[in-house]
C-alpha cells in the first residue's frame, strides 16, 4: 500500500539547535558533499512561519543536489515547499490521515515505530518506511520507549519487508554492525550536525553503510 521506493542509504535529521552554533543551511550542504541521501527538517518548536521560511531556504540546496527533503510532522510546511514528503510518530498526525491529503498521495510518509505491534497496524500499511528509533539511546530524542538494539532491528527485519531507517546515537564505529542487523538506511543527527567537519563525517558514515 506504500507508494514510493526508499532506496536511500545516509538519512541526515537537521534542526538548527542541532547544529550548535554552525549554520545550518552550510552543514546540510556538506553534509551532501559528503554523501547524505536524505535530509529531513526536524523544528518541533518553531512557529510555522519559521519553519516554513528554514524549509525554503533548505529545499533551494536539496533541490540543487537532487537530494530528497523530508518535513517532519508539519503538513503545512511540507505543502508550502513541496517537499518529497513527510514523517511522523505516535503522537503525530496518523499516516493513514495524511494519505488522506492531498498533498500526500504521491508523496514518501515515514512512520517511527515503538512496539513491534505496530507492524501489524494500518499506519504501518500504508507508510513507504520505518523509522527504528532509538537504536540506542540518544539524547536529541527522549520521548521514546524502547530502545531497540541490534537484536531488535534484526527481529524488526524478520517480520516486515518495509524499509528500515534506524536512528539514535548512529556514528561511524557502529553503522556497519546496524547495517548488518538489517536497517537499509541509517539516520543521524549529532553524528553529522555537531562534526567539526560534517562534510568528513558524511562521508565516513556513507563508507560504513557501503562496506
Amino acid at each position: 500500500m506504500s507508494v514510493h521506493p526508499f532506496p536511500y542509504k545516509l538519512y541526515l535529521v537537521i534542526s538548527e539547535a542541532d547544529c550548535l552554533g554552525k549554520n545550518f543551511l552550510e552543514v546540510a550542504e556538506q553534509a551532501i558533499l559528503g554523501g547524505v541521501d536524505v535530509i529531513q527538517l526536524r523544528e518541533k518548536y518553531d512557529r510555522t512561519e519559521l519553519f516554513i521560511q528554514k524549509a525554503k531556504q533548505l529545499i533551494a540546496i536539496t533541490d540543487k543536489y537532487h537530494i530528497p527533503l523530508i518535513i517532519n510532522d508539519n503538513i503545512e510546511v511540507a505543502e508550502k515547499v513541496n517537499s518529497a514528503g513527510i514523517h511522523v510518530g505516535n503522537s503525530d498526525t496518523p499516516p493513514t490521515l495524511l494519505r488522506q491529503h492531498p498533498f500526500t498521495g504521491n508523496k514518501i510518509i515515514g512512520y517511527s515505530i515503538e512496539h513491534l505491534s505496530q507492524l501489524d497496524n494500518e499506519q504501518t500499511a500504508v507508510s513507504d518506511y520505518l523509522g527504528i528509533s532509538p537504536v540506542f539511546k540518544t539524547k536529541t530524542k527522549t520521548d521514546t520507549i524502547t530502545e531497540w538494539g541490534l537484536d531488535g532491528i534484526a527481529k524488526i527485519r524478520q517480520l516486515t519487508e518495509k524499509p528500515l531507517v534506524a536512528i539514535g546515537s548512529i556514528h561511524s564505529g557502529n553503522a556497519g554492525a546496524i547495517i548488518n542487523a538489517g536497517a537499509d538506511c541509517l539516520a543521524v543527527v549529532s553524528a553529522i550536525c555537531g562534526a567539526d567537519n560534517p562534510q568528513k563525517a558524511a562521508y565516513e558514515l556513507k563508507n560504513e553503510i557501503l562496506k
